[in-house]
């Protein structure tokens, strides 16, 4: 039981309440004002760009001539599901709304991270691979174009040496967005990539940059890769293949490519110190640069990770949303919580409930069982603390202490006691713990679903009644619960763990806390209908000590 409690409070520890946090990243060097930190040195990718694109951009072709804006000017793209403002000042994004969503102060959700403003070359500049800056393209002044029904905007830029295009086409309620965008250095094509930096998703809330990534799905593996900021923090990691999709994500938003066809496509994943919302101290944060060809053309999904919404889209986003480990139990939990959710309760709180009480029957029959080996053990308690007596004060070498031990092991074999019997039903509830606990965490459609006095049931209790309720029924569980240890320590121990269990769960998703608490009512009910049926356990009488062993 210890263990068990262990392993859940760990689960806990680790991936909510005390999230390591990054180390402090060093001071930068002084910059220019308004003007980004220069290009890296991009390491040697997976695969180079092929030997056609090689020889068509040997030919010499005249310069462009110049195309410059007069003054900086902002763009604003309105659909059913995005308010875009985009800034001619290098043909990049300011913002990105989802007009649908809310962050955690209530706000509308900008999936550009505001601290990244002036800090770092924003969504849609441009990356090269080779040491060579992109300051021209990133800086200049791009003369923009807009479509009359307001749906599709041009970029074009030109100083004589360097010319750039980038086009975005949206659909009125979709949220797939087509992107083109082609560089020439002197009239030849340049190989090229589009950033995202300075984070993604809701930046808002507590530990955001923890759950920042770049993603692809590699077709050649069939797997889906992430990489978080520390994995580039040293060097940023450049990867070149055949993806299904590759791009940046959160635990419930995505902007990601999908290049079609199985062409070869290229992501960067890099590291972006910058000051967090809640303490305002750094803090790296995700970013990416993806495409990587002469002329990069394909559509973007920038949105929720929603099971259905990405299944109607493309089969490969569903990959999105990660599970863990425990996803063979997670997934069917959570279509199961949302046809409940759908088609019965419409709350997700109820149905969370509902949940908790038939998984909790279903092992009624595992728990009866572990009832009764527990009640067997507490009965023999007097005898093994009389074996335990008779052999105190020996050192663990000594040999006649696998006497003892053989000893107590015949007297679980009379009385038909398993000494491990009593941890099994929690054994078995650590998995549907995790489950849920990786629901939560992943699934869209549980970020802002209330229930009663609770607003949102994947953050945590704003008044702390969840936990500390949780804490209380932890301790009359624990209290109803046979003693399995003659140890007084031991039993004390066990009687601190609500304390423990109870810390754990004050910064726990609301949900969790909640499945848990309904855990303990239904086990305390099933605790008081076992009393009743079964008799209180007679302790074994202590056969008094031989002359032989008082010697």
């Amino acid at each position: 039981m210890l263990l068990a409690f262990a392993l859940m409070g760990l689960v806990l520890l680790v991936s909510t309440y005390l999230t390591p946090q990054p180390p402090p990243q060093p001071a930068p060097k002084a910059t220019p004002k308004a003007v980004p930190a220069p290009e890296i040195t991009p390491p040697s990718v997976e695969k180079a760009p092929s030997k056609r694109e090689s020889k068509a951009a040997a030919k010499p072709v005249a310069p462009p001539p110049q195309v410059v804006a007069a003054k900086e000017q902002i763009t604003i793209i309105e659909t059913e599901v995005f308010q875009v403002q985009l800034s001619n000042r290098g043909g990049v994004v300011n913002s990105w709304i989802l007009r649908k969503y809310k962050d955690s102060n209530g706000k509308p959700l900008d999936l550009v991270n505001p601290k990244s403003i002036g800090k770092v070359v924003m969504p849609l500049g441009v990356r090269f691979h080779e040491d060579q800056p992109s300051d021209k393209l990133n800086h200049g002044l791009y003369q923009v174009t807009k479509s009359t029904d307001g749906l599709s905007v041009d970029f074009e830029f030109s100083d004589g040496h360097w010319w750039a295009k980038k086009s975005l086409v949206f659909g009125r309620d979709s949220y797939v967005v087509q992107l083109s965008s082609e560089v020439k250095e002197g009239g030849s094509t340049k190989p090229h990539l589009v950033y995202w930096r300075g984070g993604f998703g809701d930046s808002s809330v507590l530990g955001a940059a923890a759950a920042q990534s770049s993603v692809r799905y590699d077709l050649d593996q069939s797997s889906l890769v992430t990489l978080k900021a520390e994995d580039a923090k040293e060097r940023y990691q450049a990867h070149r293949g055949r993806f299904s999709l590759a791009g940046i994500a959160d635990a419930y938003f995505a902007a990601v490519a999908m290049p079609e066809g199985g062409r070869e496509f290229e992501i960067h994943t890099l590291a972006d110190p910058l000051p967090t919302a809640e303490d305002g101290k750094d803090e790296s944060n995700a970013g990416v640069a993806i495409g990587g060809n002469r002329v990069n053309r394909f559509p973007i999904f920038i949105g929720p990770k929603d099971m259905d919404l990405m299944r109607s889209i493309s089969p490969n986003l569903e990959l999105l949303v990660d599970y863990g480990y425990f996803s063979i139990l997670a997934k069917p939990l959570f279509l199961a919580l949302n046809y409940l959710n759908d088609h019965y309760f419409n709350n997700y709180g109820w149905t969370i409930v509902f949940i908790t009480v038939v998984i909790n029957f279903l092992l009624v029959p595992l728990k009866i069982t572990s009832l009764k080996s527990m009640k067997k053990m507490s009965v023999i308690q007097p005898q093994i603390k009389a074996i335990n007596d008779k052999y105190r004060g020996m050192s663990m070498t000594d040999p006649r202490k696998q006497q003892q031990n053989q000893e107590v092991m015949d007297l679980y074999k009379k009385h038909g006691v398993n000494p491990m019997g009593g941890c099994l039903p929690i054994a078995l509830q650590l998995p549907f713990f995790i489950a849920f606990y990786n629901v939560l965490s992943s699934s869209i459609e549980l970020r802002g679903a209330n229930w009663m006095w609770i607003q949102d049931l994947s953050r945590l209790d704003p008044y702390y009644v969840l936990p500390i309720s949780m804490m209380i029924s932890q301790f009359v569980m624990q209290k109803m619960t046979p003693s399995t240890s003659p140890d007084p320590t031991q039993q004390k121990m066990m009687l601190l763990m609500p304390l423990f269990f109870g810390f754990i769960f004050l910064k726990a998703a609301s949900g969790l806390v909640l499945y848990w608490l309904t855990g303990n009512l239904v086990g305390i009910a099933q605790q008081v209908f076992f009393n009743k049926i079964t008799p209180a356990p007679v302790p074994a009488a202590v056969p008094a000590p031989s002359k032989k062993s008082r010697k």
